[in-house]
């Protein structure tokens, strides 16, 4: 069986007592600081990671705007691109059109001055042919003096009569 000893209660609780005044003056105070320094550092932890949050939302939203604007000028860009290349396409084929049509045009009239040229030197060598046929006709009828007579009369008849 256990016996208990009144002294030996009171001397432990004394000392126990002591010892908890002690503890109290000289550890639990800076223990219990320590916790609250602690406690402390961790909240402003959180807050600090609260606010980064936050600020990295804002940043996603700007660059969310930032990367749609980039987009809506991209657009932009490539239409008025797709514009400039359709404009100048347009151009160039006005351009060739205008060539084309000068080109032709002036064709036509080369061919046309050609034409008359060789209707001209036709109209010439027909018309050498003519007076060549008409000279030896001419030397042939009129080689003899009563054909010349005859045909001198013949021709003034005729002159008379228009």
């Amino acid at each position: 069986m256990i016996s208990f000893d009144p002294g030996l209660i009171i001397w432990t609780t004394i000392i126990f007592t002591l010892l908890l005044i002690v503890l109290k003056k000289f550890a639990w105070k800076p223990i219990l600081n320590s916790v609250d320094e602690r406690n402390k550092s961790i909240e402003d932890a959180l807050k600090a990671a609260d606010k980064a949050k936050q600020e990295m939302a804002s940043l996603n939203a700007d660059n969310e705007k930032i990367l749609q604007e980039a987009k809506k000028e991209r657009d932009l860009l490539l239409k008025e691109a797709r514009e400039i290349k359709s404009s100048i396409i347009n151009e160039a084929k006005e351009q060739a059109n205008t060539e084309a049509d000068k080109i032709i045009t002036s064709a036509k009239e080369q061919i046309s001055n050609e034409k008359m040229k060789a209707l001209t030197e036709l109209k010439n060598q027909v018309a050498s042919l003519s007076i060549e046929m008409s000279e030896k006709v001419l030397k042939s009828e009129l080689s003899d003096a009563a054909k010349q007579k005859e045909f001198v009369s013949n021709s003034l008849k005729q002159s008379e009569l228009n």
